[in-house]
């Protein structure tokens, strides 16, 4: 079978399209890779804990072994970011982790990390892809050394998180781990550090409960009841390999992933005082050049891709890295994703506050921020003129969306150097409407921010329009 990455590794159907076999032909294909760009002999791999998650990793390590690469092999079900942070951390040239992230159960995959803790980018990736079936599969276990990879991570978040100030405040914490690899890390610092959390799902599950491994509120009833069950401050969850969290007030309201990222860049910048531009996706608020852009700190808009904001990390100081699916990452920490720390941080912000319920911090922060007008819609668009769509949409002579004018328009290649997103900035402080085709489904994606629900709403009709009008 044919085997494509994607932006920052693989995933697919297990048995089916990830197999033992499948798995035996990337490892090859990583050892060849690593062979041909380095004389560091050294690749941390790491698992979750869906089914033949640890078997894989296994896999993967004896093949690096047969090509004479050292491989530290973690000894027990890992968050990915804990894996990036090993990478970085023993300077090793790169890191495999078996996981598919918030994908379905019945998926399995690989992604690969490089030597500074973040996702490979694109160009390194092809490289890999390229070099399927180049060599016959070479296996050792000579080369193999099992590690506790959880320790140096954890020594590290001391370093990053005030749990003093946190025990201080006498929260209470409540985790939903919703199965997956993040397990009950997080209650197991915090009851270190003497501080109150309970975790519910905790155990990892290969079918994570029934549930979507998604940290979005239709998946997070189970948290929702917990909170109303007992006292809490506040409501904390984490997907399948626990490197995105949700955030749920205590009193069983969601809070959305687009006012999560507010807050967590108010307390980066006005709590942490992190040195640093902010970089984001640009379907994520604009409200975020509206309260923090300064002469000296920039908002930079980047394609979607959690990878695109860590190229801008290896470029430049940033203090914060958000993205609309409830990915964050933190210049004082690694180019990459971290639900854990993006969580304790949560914590830290509420803690900071002196209120002991989340409730109550938010109605402080919605007060000063405002409410955010966003929605969102996929469109099934299977024609074939899918790819040169928003091409074609861009040559196209307009001046206003709605009744608001366009102040400028924004454009995102593709991989292959074609336009697969627009954003178009409308007169206003927060309104635009971006558009988006996926380069792997046949869809378009829809986004509008705005200064009301019904604004939003014209926008995305008015999005419909541009995507189906001849």
């Amino acid at each position: 079978m044919n085997i494509f990455f994607g932006t920052d590794g693989w995933r697919g159907i297990l048995d089916k399209e990830i197999n033992d076999k499948t798995i035996s032909l990337v490892a090859q294909a990583f050892a060849d890779y690593v062979n041909s760009n380095t004389s560091n002999k050294l690749v941390a791999v790491g698992f979750d804990g869906r089914r033949n998650s640890e078997l894989f990793a296994e896999i993967f390590s004896e093949i690096l072994s047969g090509n004479g690469i050292n491989v530290f092999l973690s000894d027990r079900i890992i968050p990915t970011p804990v894996l990036s942070f090993i990478v970085k951390d023993k300077n090793c040239f790169a890191g495999v982790m078996i996981t598919a992230s918030h994908n379905p159960a019945e998926y399995n995959g690989v992604k690969f990390k490089a030597e500074y803790g973040g996702p490979f980018l694109t160009e390194e990736t092809k490289k890999v892809e390229k070099l399927i079936n180049s060599n016959p599969v070479k296996k050792s276990h000579s080369n193999i050394s099992k590690e506790n990879f959880l320790l140096g991570y954890s020594e590290h978040l001391n370093n990053l998180v005030d749990f003093d100030l946190i025990r201080r405040s006498r929260l209470n914490i409540c985790i939903d781990s919703m199965g997956g690899a993040g397990s009950d890390f997080l209650e197991r610092i915090l009851i270190s550090h003497h501080i109150p959390a309970k975790s519910i799902y905790s155990f990892p599950d290969e079918k994570f409960y029934g549930r979507a491994a998604e940290p979005i509120e239709k998946n997070l009833l189970p948290l929702k009841e917990e909170l109303l069950s007992r006292s809490y401050s506040i409501g904390l969850a984490t997907d399948g390999d626990a490197d995105r969290c949700g955030v749920m007030i205590e009193n069983g309201e969601w809070l959305s992933a687009q006012e999560t990222i507010l807050f967590l860049t108010d307390f980066a910048v006005n709590q942490k005082n992190l040195d640093g531009n902010i970089v984001k996706t640009s379907s994520v608020t604009d409200k975020l050049k509206y309260f923090f852009q300064t002469d000296n700190r920039k908002v930079i808009d980047v394609q979607v891709g959690f990878k695109y904001i860590t190229e801008v990390m290896l470029k430049q100081k940033v203090a914060f890295g958000c993205e609309e699916s409830g990915g964050f990452g933190y210049g004082i920490h690694i180019p990459e994703r971290d639900g854990i720390l993006s969580s304790l941080f949560m914590i830290e912000y509420l803690a900071n506050s002196g209120f002991n319920k989340f409730s109550e911090l938010v109605k402080s922060k919605r007060e000063k921020f405002g409410d955010i007008y966003y929605d969102r819609i996929d469109l099934h668009y299977d024609k074939e003129d899918r790819i040169d769509l928003l091409q074609n949409i861009f040559k196209k002579n307009f001046d206003s969306i709605t009744s608001f004018k366009i102040e400028s328009v924004q454009t995102f290649l593709s991989s292959r150097e074609i336009i697969n997103g627009i954003k178009f900035k409308l007169s206003g402080n927060n309104r635009w409407l971006l558009l988006r085709s996926s380069e792997t489904e046949p869809i378009i994606r829809i986004y509008a921010e705005a200064e009301s629900n019904s604004e939003v709403e014209g926008l995305l009709n008015e999005g419909k329009k541009l995507i189906f009008s001849k």
